[in-house]
């Protein structure tokens, strides 16, 4: 099922403004670049690496913890320490140069699966264009399988807490539902399944395999196909479906249902 790349771009770009403005809620984590600017003070300010333990050296005010804390929470804790002491009112703004410590993995029916680095509050839709956007045999709908929170950083989660699974349909979200565009988080894998399909065969203009949705009926995949031949019987249209490893025909209306994996078989008329 082909999912047209321009939605995805037009998306991507009614997200910029809130990406943009949340990014002081990113977690610094070990490895991350960060920018350090206080105003007025050019020895206060500089590019500094948090190491593996979450930490850094800041001139003044020595080893300073950063792992942990969101880019607004370590601006508030250099100005509360810089006030205590060095500075009058202190104008503090933390940024991040280089992104390194968050993940997230891509897999399934894109263009370019793979690692990627989490940056900032990367949303779902951003995170596919990167991807190279969804390949034609996409199916609707995306999952993101996000791993138990740590109860605190360097710890790992409880062993009985399941991951949660985040559901979005694809036809909603490029629809215009932003509100399925979930912000991602660190350690998120998001699978692309391929879509679902039934066959079509017999007396229809194009038989051949195609993508099925949930409640997709008998007369909707026979349009698909281009619909029935003038020499195709519409009132004798049967199912082939595998019932407990066992192929079964079912005698089937216009209006029933079908089911991935089915064969729609459409015979001749008789005259």
């Amino acid at each position: 099922m082909k999912q047209p790349l321009i939605s995805l771009i037009l998306l991507v770009v009614l997200t910029v403004a809130r990406t943009a403005g949340a990014q002081t809620d990113y977690i610094i984590g070990a490895q991350d670049v960060i920018t350090i600017t206080v105003f007025g003070e050019a020895e206060l300010s500089g590019r500094f690496t948090v190491d593996q333990d979450g930490s850094f050296t800041y001139p003044q005010l020595g080893r300073l913890t950063a792992g942990g804390l969101s880019l607004r929470a370590l601006e508030l804790e250099l100005r509360k320490q810089l006030a205590d002491g060095y500075l009058k009112n202190p104008q503090v703004a933390v940024g991040i140069e280089t992104y390194r410590s968050q993940r997230i993995l891509i897999m399934g029916e894109v263009r370019s699966p793979g690692e990627y680095q989490l940056n900032g509050e990367m949303t779902l839709l951003a995170a596919l264009a990167r991807a190279g956007s969804l390949s034609p045999s996409a199916g609707r709908e995306v999952m993101v399988v996000r791993p138990p929170k740590r109860l605190a950083a360097g710890t790992p989660p409880p062993e009985t807490q399941e991951p949660e699974v985040i559901r979005i349909d694809l036809g909603e979200l490029q629809a215009g539902n932003l509100a399925l565009n979930v912000a991602l988080q660190d350690g998120d894998t998001i699978n692309v399944p391929k879509a679902l399909s039934v066959f079509v065969t017999g007396q229809v203009k194009s038989p051949g395999g195609y993508g099925v949705e949930r409640n997709t009926t008998v007369l909707q995949i026979l349009s698909l196909a281009g619909g029935v031949t003038d020499r195709g019987a519409s009132g004798r249209v049967k199912i082939l479906r595998m019932v407990n490893g066992k192929q079964t025909e079912i005698k089937a209306k216009l209006t029933d249902f079908v089911e991935p994996g089915d064969t729609i078989v459409v015979p001749e008329r008789f005259f």
